[in-house]
This record gives structure tokens, C-alpha cells and sequence, in this order.
């Protein structure tokens, strides 16, 4: 019995000191966005789940799409207060044409967006394709990865706002545990595709924004 309790002793430590060194790294990656030259590709952040996409590419039709919820407007206006607060230059913001990511869009970037077809719902606002996403998707994946692998303008960071489906699609299955808010980070390289520099989550942002 003593060597189970030390067992899952030694499992919490580890799992602690994980926590730990995820938490420093999105500060340092957080503090880094200062400089410039880096790709943001957000979730767009919570919904209100007794909206259904009943025609969701009447774009034109607020009605007829699933909306941020109060606390999804809420969680874009913290990441954007905290960009705004950490002096983060933001430089081009592209969105899906859903309204749900042009409004995260705005509340992050205090900026107005420039909505494309490349970060458009790749699921066709299927519940089972969002629930699922497997990053099948090879076009649609393609289309986010060429707007990750443009460079930013000089001195600022890029911002793209899209799904999940679009998410899994463009980085591999394995992204599509992507949380509402999250935004993984891609470093803009000299020449070639850009790299991936890590994962910021809303409570990195707000955890930073409160020391």
C-alpha cells in the first residue's frame, strides 16, 4: 500500500511540475509576442448553445447562426485587454465569415477584421463534425496554413480567428482538443513555412494580466 501512496505522490508531483513549466512557457511566449513577427490562430471563444446554425452561411442572417454567449464575449475582451495592457502590436486580423469569429475578432484585437473563406467553418456547421474534427480536411487545412505562413507586417503579429474543425484540419487531429479562446502561437520564419511556438489558453493571459 505504501508504494501505491508513493506512486501517486510522485504522479502529482510530476503532474505539478508540468503545470509549472506550461505556465512559464506561455509567459515567455506571451512576453516574446512583443517584438513582432508571430501568427495567432484563435477558437473563437464561447457560444450560446441554445442557438443552432440553422442556416449559418447566410451571412447576412444573425439569426440563423450560433452567437458568442455573454461569457464568450467576455473571455475576447479579456484576451484583448491583456494584449492591449502587454503593448502586443497587432497587425492584420483575419476571420471566418461567421459572425461569432468576427465579433471574437474584434474584442481581441480592438481592430476591425477582414473576414476570408480560408477560416470559414470547414465542418459546414455539422455538430458531428465539430464534436469529432480528424483534420481530414487536406484543402481547407492547406488554406489556414497559407495565411500561418505569411509573414506579419514588420514589427506586428498577425491574428486569425476560426474553428475547430479548421484548427484540427490545418495542424493535425491531435489540435482539435483546442479550447474555445485558445490560440496557438506560429513564429514567422525568414524564409519557408512558419514554426510553431506553443499554445496560449485564456488563463495564461489572464493569469499574466493580473501580476
Amino acid at each position: 500500500m505504501n508504494v501505491l501512496y508513493r506512486l501517486a505522490f510522485v504522479i502529482l508531483l510530476c503532474g505539478s511540475i508540468q503545470a509549472t513549466a506550461a505556465a512559464a512557457d506561455s509567459s515567455q511566449l506571451i512576453a516574446s509576442l512583443k517584438q513582432g513577427g508571430y501568427v495567432l490562430v484563435f477558437r473563437h471563444t464561447a457560444t450560446d448553445d441554445s442557438q443552432k446554425d440553422v442556416y449559418p452561411f447566410k451571412f447576412d442572417d444573425m439569426s440563423a447562426q450560433r452567437q458568442l454567449s455573454e461569457k464568450g464575449r467576455d473571455m475576447a475582451r479579456q484576451i484583448g485587454t491583456a494584449i492591449k495592457e502587454f503593448a502586443i502590436p497587432i497587425g492584420d486580423v483575419y476571420t471566418s465569415r461567421l459572425n461569432r469569429a468576427i465579433e471574437a475578432g474584434r474584442l481581441i484585437s480592438g481592430r476591425e477584421v477582414k473576414p476570408v473563406d480560408a477560416l470559414t467553418d470547414s465542418s459546414n456547421a455539422s455538430a458531428s463534425g465539430m464534436a469529432n474534427p480528424t483534420g481530414a480536411n487536406a484543402k481547407a487545412g492547406q488554406a489556414v496554413r497559407q495565411l500561418v505562413d505569411a509573414p506579419p507586417k514588420a514589427g506586428t503579429n498577425t491574428v486569425l480567428v476560426t474553428h475547430k474543425t479548421n484548427i484540427a484540419d490545418a495542424f493535425g487531429k491531435d489540435a482539435g482538443d483546442v479550447q474555445e479562446g485558445e490560440a496557438f502561437v506560429y513564429k514567422a520564419g525568414s524564409s519557408g513555412p512558419a514554426t510553431f511556438a506553443g499554445r496560449i489558453k485564456l488563463a495564461d493571459w489572464t493569469a499574466k494580466a493580473d501580476k
